[in-house]
């Protein structure tokens, strides 16, 4: 984790929230900074907005990024990105999908991370293991 990572969870835990990843994306010719927050009972505009008023000045001090950009703060919402162990730890017994390096995808129940950091699901095959280096995306994904 950054300093710049460490200064924004400080942020984000002053709000009762719990940091779960900040990202740079360029979407439409603009650098966004984006900082994904979650909170027991939900993520709602009033608090991103409060973490976003928040921010901003350390973020002067401390840009996440050289030139100019768009800060945002949201929610990861219902499907979303897992990318550190953390993430597959917190998100045991949600539906996922992997799209391995193969080129094949997976579906199933995450069951969480084995001992070696191997991504357990329990798939219509049974319980399969995959190393998280042949993992190409990894997201929760819900059935409507």
């Amino acid at each position: 984790m950054s300093d710049v990572e460490r200064e924004v969870e400080k942020v984000v835990k002053s709000h009762g929230a719990t940091l779960y990843d900040t990202e740079v994306a360029n979407e439409d010719g603009r650098t966004v900074y984006r900082v994904t927050v979650l909170k027991e009972g939900g993520v709602d505009l009033e608090l991103c907005a409060d973490i976003s008023r928040d921010l901003s000045p350390l973020l002067d001090v401390y840009p996440p990024v050289s030139g100019p950009y768009y800060l945002e703060v949201s929610s990861p919402g219902v499907e979303r990105t897992l990318k550190k162990p953390e993430h597959f730890e917190k998100s045991a017994g949600e539906k996922v999908q992997l799209k391995l390096r193969s080129g094949d995808k997976v579906k199933g129940t995450l069951k969480g991370l084995d001992d070696k950091g191997d991504v357990v699901l329990q798939t219509e095959h049974g319980e399969e293991s995959f190393p998280q280096s042949e993992i190409r995306k990894a997201r929760t994904y819900f059935e409507w």
